[in-house]
């Protein structure tokens, strides 16, 4: 399906930028989800320094270039993609729009951006695959302590055509979000993580002791009521690891403190081939000299959208010491804080070879479902272009910390 051309399209006069977009989604969200989507860890610090790190670098724009033909595409996964930059994989998207996250896969089509699919998505993973048409996609992975279910979860994408598994590396343990716990944050009834529904004939849906984003009661209309476990979290009881149990809900199994470089990577590899694998969570060289020797397919630069560790590196921050230590002998992508087509092309001249979009995707599909994915799109691809145009660069692979300066501490900017 060729993508949609952009410039000749009518603007939506209510929503000109990302900000904009944000305001009018907070309007059609409810609390829970408002909160759910937008909350960080602890105070948010990390949350709102993915976004201002980007405010500490200008652009240094070159003139007199021909730059009558502009080429914003690139090559990942296979697919030669619209602009360097997908939409990256983020949980229950049916929250906030009733077609969730194949409102999201047909405007991802439209617009010839791959898209990532999370684990814990309101619809299944081969819905989302067709709905996808011949744009390529990603499943973020949670690896589970117990293995089966990821296996499963593994299997069917490597039958449905996704090109590789993100496995999240950043949540050993769950990041304390205020809100979910105030809240009493709980999918609602209506709605169901669709690809572990088996796991709840096992188990108990509600689990009132934790602050989880629960399977719906769809499974339950069953007139037999048998007893069912509850939803609990592992742990260790001082001599051994106790697993989780009960149905799969990302507070009680997404956190998997038995992973290892050692251990998980190469079992995982063995397991996904053909899928690529890559690791999602890296924020340090030293990680990422492991990644590279634990022979990982490409990193993604992520600090969890600022929901995990409060205080930790803004990914932008953290994006040189990475490639550096890569050398490009691996892709290396970023997310976090990105809200304008500007913030894409700092992350590239800082090195990244491509960048994930997680929260105004969300904001768009809030607003009008797929249309308002499109314009979230259109919206970064427009200024993106814009950009490019006006530093004076014609190609995505030219772009370099050679257009970019820093603002010291005393407000100056300097030459990288």
């Amino acid at each position: 399906m060729a993508p949609k051309q952009t410039g000749q399209e009518p603007h939506d006069l209510n929503c000109l930028t990302i900000s904009e977009l944000s305001a009018l989604a907070r309007e059609r969200m409810d609390k829970q989800t408002r909160d759910y989507y937008n909350e960080g860890a602890d105070s948010g610090s990390t949350l709102a320094e993915n976004e201002s790190a980007y405010r500490r670098y200008r652009i240094r724009p070159r003139v007199l270039r021909d730059i009558s033909q502009i080429d914003t595409s690139v090559t990942v996964f296979g697919h030669r993609n619209t602009v360097p930059l997908g939409v990256a994989p983020a949980a229950m998207q049916g929250l906030a729009h009733p077609d969730g996250e194949l409102a999201t896969a047909r405007a991802c089509a439209a617009k010839g951006i791959v898209m990532g699919l999370s684990s814990f998505a309101t619809r299944t993973l081969e819905d989302v695959r067709e709905a996808s048409g011949d744009i390529p996609n990603v499943l973020q992975l949670y690896l589970f302590e117990e293995k089966e279910h990821s296996i499963k979860l593994i299997e069917r994408a490597k039958k449905a055509g996704y090109k590789a598994v993100l496995l999240t590396v950043d949540t050993p343990m769950i990041g304390r979000r205020n809100l979910e716990i105030r809240n009493q944050f709980k999918l609602p009834a209506h709605l169901k993580i669709a690809n572990f529904t088996e796991s709840a004939e096992e188990a108990v849906v509600d689990d009132s002791s934790s602050s989880s984003s629960s399977l719906s009661s769809q499974s339950q209309q069953s007139t037999t009521k048998k007893p069912r476990r509850p939803s609990k979290a592992g742990y260790s009881d001082g001599t051994k690891r106790v697993l989780p149990t009960g149905a799969i809900t990302f507070h009680t199994h997404a956190a998997n403190p038995t992973l290892s470089w050692e251990t998980s990577i190469p079992w995982l590899k063995e397991v996904a081939a053909p899928m690529q694998v890559w690791v999602k969570g890296v924020a340090t060289a030293e990680d990422a000299l492991l990644a590279v020797h634990h022979g990982v397919d490409g990193i993604v630069v992520s600090n969890h959208g600022g929901r995990q560790l409060n205080g930790a590196l803004a990914t932008l921050d953290a994006l040189p010491e990475v490639v550096a230590a890569v050398q490009r002998k691996i892709p290396v992508h970023v997310d976090g804080g990105i809200r304008h087509g500007t913030d894409v092309f700092k992350a590239l001249a800082l090195g990244a070879d491509f960048v994930w979009v997680g929260r105004p995707v969300l904001w768009g599909l809030a607003y009008k479902g797929q249309e308002g994915v499109e314009l979230c799109l259109r919206l970064l691809m427009d200024e993106f272009k814009l950009c490019m145009g006006l530093a004076g660069v014609t190609r995505v692979q030219d772009i370099s910390k050679e257009f970019l300066a820093k603002v010291d501490r005393d407000g100056f900017p300097s030459r990288l």
